[in-house]
């Protein structure tokens, strides 16, 4: 053990002193702050109030179109040639032309611009206008917009999940958004430091200096020192990115003066106040226009509190650090086995694509099938099979997974670990001293049973 310890501290030591690692830890949450306070930050220089100037040939929107915060309506007289010699002399973003027209067939609008209209303006703009042609039709045929807009309905769903500790409110979008985060982490973990590994491995037999190291330890002992100690590598980074994203995040928008971008959980929020909202053409003028709005976007923001607080935090917490460590463990074995196999990089292709397969399929199948049936068979049995389990069960444990099911696919994932562990050491202690010699799965096999 003790020596193992020693491998440990000389993986780790090595790792996190490079400048790669340094400049890496360092950059990250630096470039995370940028993207997510750079939209904001567009936002609020584009945040400019357009003025539209108006030549309403057809009287209809006289005085009818109303003025939003950051949209204004300039209306104009006389002849399309006049307005665009009033418009070209002011700095107004667009000249509105309404020509003569009735309100059973509206036809012929046209927008002017001395550069390219936008398609959030052009959006508004036909937005107000059919919102108008709308109302004075409802007049015409002897209908109240206002009791039409009574009769109108919105209903909202609370889930709610009865379980052994009680009634629990349930929202499946912060669900599925915590389940799958964890996955995604996990997922781009045993890639990213699977893969230093297998480089590691092959790095230190291409230049001879394992052998001197065989010497004074067993090659599982160096096996095992390597991938506990790049994992301890892996770990202290995603730690700091955490930490130093925070700092980053804050810093960066106090000096802006910005919000960061959205999470899922407030696009999500705002997403159902601009759905439940009576006028869809106003879903980008912010709540802020509008009190029930606001009330309502506040409800649903709470509802989302609320169903983040009802998640088990601790239970998915402790999931996820099994689940990252356990398969992180057991796909570090087998890349350590590969990187032991094979004596360069190119070679490593033949024996990447079946211990990806299984990581890439439990991705994939975790949004396609198991967000839609977290209970359902293929995500029982994915949950329980050590290759997938890491991946699919990280998924599921925010909807709720009885205890046995937990445990079980626990246990399996522990034997799973053992087992890959064995196999990849009988590999590990031939092919870490082998050089020069094309290896096929048939040889594989054979160093299981070789005695060394």
């Amino acid at each position: 053990m003790h020596k193992i310890w020693l491998i440990i501290q000389r993986e780790y030591l090595t790792r996190v002193r490079k400048k790669s690692f340094i400049i890496m830890t360092l950059l990250t949450p630096l470039l995370l702050a940028t993207f997510m306070i750079l939209p904001g930050l567009l936002i609020s220089m584009s945040g400019e109030t357009e003025t539209v100037m108006v030549l309403d040939e057809s009287g209809l929107f006289e005085g009818k179109l109303e003025d939003k915060k950051d949209l204004k309506f300039i209306p104009l007289a006389g002849t399309l040639d006049q307005a665009k010699t009033i418009y070209q002399e002011t700095d107004n973003t667009a000249l509105l032309y309404i020509p003569e027209m009735s309100i059973s067939e509206p036809k012929g609008f046209t927008v002017y611009g001395k550069k390219n209209i936008s398609i959030q303006t052009q959006v508004r703009l036909e937005n107000a206008l059919e919102k108008e042609i709308e109302n004075q039709r409802y007049i015409a045929s002897g209908i109240d917009r206002e009791t039409l807009d009574e009769i109108k309905a919105n209903v909202s769903l609370t889930a709610v999940n009865l379980s052994d500790q009680g009634e629990k409110d349930n929202n499946a979008v912060i669900t599925s958004v915590a389940g799958v985060a964890g996955a995604v982490i996990i997922y781009f973990f045993i890639f990213l430091y699977g893969v230093q590994i297998m480089r590691g491995v092959i790095e230190e037999k291409t230049s001879r200096i394992v052998e001197v190291m065989i010497s004074s330890v067993k090659p599982f002992q160096l096996m095992m020192g390597k991938i506990i100690g790049i994992a301890a590598v892996g770990l202290t980074q995603f730690l700091l990115w955490i930490i130093l994203s925070f700092i980053a995040v804050t810093a960066v928008s106090a000096a802006f003066g910005v919000d960061a971008a959205p999470s899922p959980a407030a696009q999500y929020a705002a997403g159902q106040v601009a759905a439940q909202g009576e006028d869809m053409e106003n879903a980008d003028i912010s709540a802020m226009e509008n009190p029930e709005g606001k009330n309502e976007f506040a409800s649903t923001f709470n509802d989302i509190k609320s169903s983040f607080a009802n998640l088990p935090v601790a239970l998915i917490f402790g999931c996820f650090l099994f689940y990252f460590l356990g398969g992180y463990l057991l796909y570090g074995s087998l890349f350590g086995a590969i990187g032991a196999a094979v004596d360069n990089e190119t070679d490593t292709q033949q024996f990447m694509m079946p211990i990806t397969i299984p990581l890439v399929i439990a991705f994939i199948m975790s949004y396609s099938i198991v967000l839609k049936n977290p209970d359902g068979p293929v995500a029982f049995w994915m949950s329980m099979i050590p290759l997938t389990s890491p991946i699919v069960m990280m998924v599921r444990v925010p909807f709720g997974v009885p205890a046995w099911e937990l445990l079980l696919s626990m246990g399996i994932l522990v034997a799973g670990f053992i087992f890959t562990t064995w196999i990849a050491s009988r590999i590990y202690r031939v092919g870490i001293l082998m050089y020069g010699k094309k290896v096929n799965y048939k040889e594989l096999s054979k160093w299981l049973f070789y005695r060394v």
